[in-house]
């Protein structure tokens, strides 16, 4: 504090801000302040890391302080990401992990000199040479080096009636000088060995703390791409309905900033060996296929991949994925899925979903419920149907094939079921592919009040949010039902790999995926939906 200064008095705080790559701009300020998007901050920032109302800047306690604004990106200091923080004479804050950085200076303070005490150096003292003079004894007759050592070295009760004379006690006293030089020299050695020891135990803690800082912010820039990915699903609906073409616009701009953040995200995995050269293919395909889904690489919870290998081998011991994948590719239903799905903004790998619903019969009908019979390659109950704009057919009512209804006809049904998982996608699953298997098996009715009771964020809305918090009350059905399709998507990567002699189905979406462009959306977040399956109870 300056002089005359109180404690209640703010200093005069200098503020250097700007959008990435932009101008700068200098403020002062002595009350409080905010920082955002909005016109009305008093330090705007337009940028798109920054939120509306991002953080603000408080006098408290003699202190200016910066404090988060519960915005999308956060503040962080020093790479870390932070809730508040002090500001004590020159501080630097980033709003988002890349968003623009904040420098503020507070009026400098006067400081006494303090003049340092004087410190007395005490002369070096000189180490007394001795010299060390060795007469090698003789071996008499009546002698033998044992008895030498114990006399000269020896306990001074020998069991030698002869008392120690002045040359033996001389021996004794310079053998005494060495052993204690030698004890000494060995101290400094471990003095030594046992700094270098701390100075490697500190540097392995750092290089553990830079890791989990490192992990942290991988895994907020993960939860960040998801994030985007809900909001343009959104605009994407108002896009469809509305044909707004500054809506449409603005999803190029999404689509541009997230494909920076994939990218600034795979270069934190790379850097932390989350794919290491010793993982296994199989390991390899397993993360994979989780983060297609939606699922972060560094956030799997463990025994995750051998819960998945437990599955690959139910397929491996059955004859029905074989079989299911023949009728697809020969059918063209690969095609037509992947097609869709690739529509919607989703991963074609939802294929899989269909392989469990009905093994791509098209003309299947499940067990009678009190939605109705579901009926076709998706099971979809007479009311989903409607909803998706689906034609029920006089049949509606029974457990038969009938031609006059929709959900009959592979290629109705599958843009159906698209539009149906990207609408829940974007709303109640929160961009997690887990928890949309989850809420198609169990139904609306049942899921998806377990689902809208936790937080409306991707990073706290996934499948294994919902077992951690509701796990006794999910069918062992539902668990089941996940974990089958993602392990048959995995096997569907690479079936070779897994002793099956056909190759991969969607082989042929992933090159229309690249000739469209989408490759970077579709394998990015991966668009992980989330649906609730047609109401079964």
């Amino acid at each position: 504090m300056t002089a005359g200064q109180h404690k209640g008095v703010p200093p005069l705080l200098r503020v250097t801000a700007g959008p990435t790559g932009g101008d700068r701009a200098t403020f002062r300020f002595r009350l409080s302040f905010r920082i955002g998007r909005q016109d009305d901050c008093e330090v705007c920032i337009k940028d798109d890391y920054v939120s509306r109302y991002h953080a603000e800047v408080s006098f408290e306690d003699g202190v200016w302080w910066v404090r988060d604004l519960g915005s999308a990106n956060g503040i962080y200091v020093a790479g870390q990401r932070v809730p508040k923080s002090p500001i004590r004479g020159t501080a630097t804050i980033r709003l988002g992990v890349y968003g623009p950085e904040v420098v503020f200076e507070t009026e400098p303070t006067q400081a006494a000199a303090v003049r340092p005490s004087p410190s007395e150096s005490k002369p070096e003292t000189k180490r007394e040479k001795r010299a060390e003079t060795t007469s090698a004894p003789r071996q008499d007759s009546g002698h033998t080096v044992a008895r030498y050592v114990e006399h000269y070295f020896g306990n001074k009760k020998t069991g030698d009636d002869v008392p120690a004379g002045q040359h033996t006690m001389y021996i004794r006293r310079a053998f005494e000088h060495v052993q204690t030089q030698q004890k000494r020299r060995y101290g400094r050695v471990m003095l030594v060995l046992a700094l270098l020891a701390l100075a490697a135990a500190g540097y392995a803690f750092y290089e553990h703390e830079e890791v989990l800082k490192q992990r942290a912010m991988a895994s907020d820039l993960f939860y960040t791409m998801k994030a985007l990915d809900v909001d343009m699903a959104n605009i994407q609906r108002v896009v469809a309905e509305s044909h707004n073409p500054i809506a449409a616009q603005e999803i190029e701009t999404y689509r541009n900033r997230h494909q920076e953040l994939e990218k600034n995200y795979d270069q934190f995995l790379a850097s932390l060996h989350v794919y290491s050269p010793k993982m296994s293919e199989q390991q390899r395909l397993v993360l994979r296929v989780a983060r297609i889904f939606g699922e972060c690489e560094l956030d799997m919870p463990r025994g995750f991949s051998d819960e998945v290998n437990k599955y690959i081998k139910r397929w491996q011991s059955s004859g029905r994925l074989k079989a299911a994948i023949q009728k697809a590719t020969t059918s063209g239903y690969a095609n037509t899925i992947s097609k869709e799905m690739l529509a919607q903004g989703l991963p074609p790998q939802f294929f899989y979903l269909a392989l469990q619903e009905s093994d791509f019969d098209p003309y299947i009908s499940g067990p009678r419920t009190r939605s109705g019979v579901p009926k076709g390659m998706w099971q979809f109950t007479p009311q989903t149907a409607v909803k998706y704009g689906l034609h029920l057919g006089p049949l509606v009512d029974l457990q038969r094939p009938d031609p006059g209804d929709d959900r009959d006809h592979p290629d109705r049904s599958t843009r159906a079921a698209a539009k149906y998982l990207k609408d829940l996608y974007s709303t109640d699953a929160q961009a997690s592919g887990f928890l949309v298997m989850a809420c198609y098996n169990w139904g609306e009715s049942q899921m998806l009040p377990l689902v809208r009771s936790m937080p409306a964020n991707p990073k706290q809305r996934n499948f294994w949010k919902l077992l951690a918090n509701h796990r006794e009350r999910i069918p062992h059905e539902t668990y089941d039902y996940v974990f089958s399709i993602v392990s048959a998507a995995v096997i569907g990567e690479n079936p070779r790999l897994f002793g099956f002699d056909f190759d991969n189905p969607l082989v042929q979406a992933e090159a229309v995926k690249a000739e469209s462009g989408a490759s970077a959306q579709a394998a990015s977040t991966q668009p992980t939906l989330a649906s609730a399956r047609r109401a079964r109870n």
